[in-house]
């Protein structure tokens, strides 16, 4: 038998010992009336009553040192011969092990070494653990265990916890500016019959209520235009969207963006806006502009670096992909070893900048004025209607957000949809037509403009975090292969 079946076997025996003694190992509630961080804080003397998973234990005979955890930190509790009961500080070293959750009742002293703890005088068994916890100097230090298991994750590395306290407050910070700005929170569908709003191979399904096939969303963009459509003017929404795409440091199938449309506006005003908000939540959650990233620092500070792609690409790439003929273009996608299901200009050019500048543009800039050919749902510049009124913030060489002028001519988008649909054997990225969208559009949708958001990548550009699987609490992992 190996130990970790012999700390079962014998934590399996404490439980049925504790339930032929009428010990229910498992009750149904504690009165908690204080955590562990307001038993730190509370004066000597003061009786408390808390909870918690036992981290530690150490047994000196005349007196026993534990510490408690809970949400609020660690407290260290004492039993000692005298001021604790025989009986409590039996039922301790008998029955309680490293990982049960105990309540605890008590009082507040300090011991001689001055460490501000609990004296004893009652403990109750809340939840027997039978699996051991991973071992205390080891601790649970495979990265892929620990995405897996992030139970054992935050049992283990409580600092851990501390990164989805930032999430949280970097949501709400979000959430603060756009409702300050007028914009009202609203839900749309994650099951949809036709999945549409941007590019991307979807998770399909069955309805069987209705016999019907039903997609995950990929944006909740189409329906957001919806409500524009039926007389919202500014709203919002953190969409958790699903795309059945590749796995990496950036991407995991399910994520979630924060998607705005505002009635009357058009892409130049939603640069400010994309400033102002980002700007905002950085100063709300972390107190400054400037983010130390990966040993790189990065400052939210406006205003931001604007530049058109193809300046971009001038720039960086020292190529005029203006002037570039397509046979110009289709050579240096060749050098790139980029291959394109059908060749557009447009989409050649996008793909050069994705591969010779992204990974160049570090501190906070967007670019604007995208190939049309890039995004069917955006409106052409009049201008130079081979360009789209489109933009991308970039952040340490990411896109962490895309932003245009919606589209608001049926016309012009059914021929899209159209020539979409007759690439579907070529590109299984390709979009599908949405009849109903385009009945919504014919009754007509004012001149508006959008605002979608990666929240996950700015959540790790604001929490030094290097993998999306660090701030995606359950990322999606592979199966573990059985030994």
């Amino acid at each position: 038998m190996g130990r970790e079946e012999q700390i079962i076997s014998e934590r399996t025996r404490k439980l049925e010992e504790l339930r032929k003694q009428k010990i229910n190992p498992y009750p149904n509630r504690f009165d908690k009336n204080e955590n562990c961080k307001e038993c730190l804080d509370a004066k000597l003397g003061k009786k408390v009553q808390t909870a918690g998973r036992l981290m530690t234990k150490r047994d000196i005979g005349k007196i026993v040192f534990a510490n408690l955890r809970d949400g609020s930190g660690e407290i260290q509790i004492v039993l000692q011969e005298g001021k604790t009961s025989d009986e409590m500080r039996d039922f301790l070293k008998r029955y309680v092990d490293i990982g049960d959750f105990v309540g605890i009742g008590g009082e507040i002293f300090k011991t001689k070494t001055g460490q501000k703890s609990i004296l004893v005088k009652k403990i109750e068994m809340l939840s027997k653990s039978i699996l051991p916890l991973p071992e205390k100097w080891h601790g649970l230090q495979d990265k892929e265990e620990r995405y897996r298991k992030r139970y054992l994750d935050l049992i283990m590395n409580p600092e851990v916890k501390g990164v989805f306290e930032k999430r949280a407050e970097i949501i709400s910070a979000i959430r603060e500016f756009l409702i300050k700005k007028g914009y009202i929170e609203v839900e749309t569908p994650i099951l949809q019959p036709i999945y549409g709003g941007t590019s991307a191979k979807p998770f399909e399904s069955q309805l069987n209520a209705l016999k019907m096939k039903v997609y995950l969303r990929i944006s909740n963009e189409l329906y957001l235009k919806r409500l524009i459509g039926g007389g919202y003017e500014k709203i919002f929404e953190f969409s958790r969207d699903f795309r059945n795409e590749g796995i990496d440091a950036t991407h995991n199938p399910e994520f979630t963006l924060m998607e705005t449309m505002c009635a009357y506006a058009d892409y130049k005003q939603n640069m400010d806006l994309v400033e102002e908000m980002i700007e905002f939540v950085t100063k709300k959650v972390l107190g400054t502009t400037k983010v130390k990233y990966q040993g790189k620092e990065i400052d939210f500070k406006r205003p931001w670096k604007r530049i058109k792609m193809v300046d971009a690409i001038k720039s960086f790439a020292k190529l005029d992909a203006e002037k570039m003929s397509d046979s110009e273009l289709k050579k240096k996608l060749k050098e790139l070893k980029i291959e394109l299901p059908v060749f557009k200009r447009g989409i050649a050019i996008e793909n050069i900048f994705g591969a010779l500048v992204e990974e160049k543009l570090i501190q906070p800039t967007i670019v604007y004025d995208f190939p049309v050919e890039t995004c069917g749902l955006a409106k052409p510049k009049k201008e130079n209607p081979f360009y789209a009124e489109r933009f991308e913030p970039y952040i340490n060489g990411w896109e962490i957000g895309n932003v245009y002028s919606e589209l608001n001519e049926p016309q012009i988008l059914e021929r899209y949809w159209k020539e979409q649909e007759s690439m579907l054997s070529k590109d299984e990225e390709a979009q599908r037509m949405d009849e109903d969208f385009l009945n919504m559009l014919k009754i007509g949708m004012p001149p508006t403009s959008g605002i979608g958001i990666g929240i996950d990548r700015l959540i790790m550009l604001l929490t030094d975090s290097p993998s999306i699987r660090d701030v995606i609490l359950f990322p999606f992992m592979k199966p573990q292969e059985e030994e």
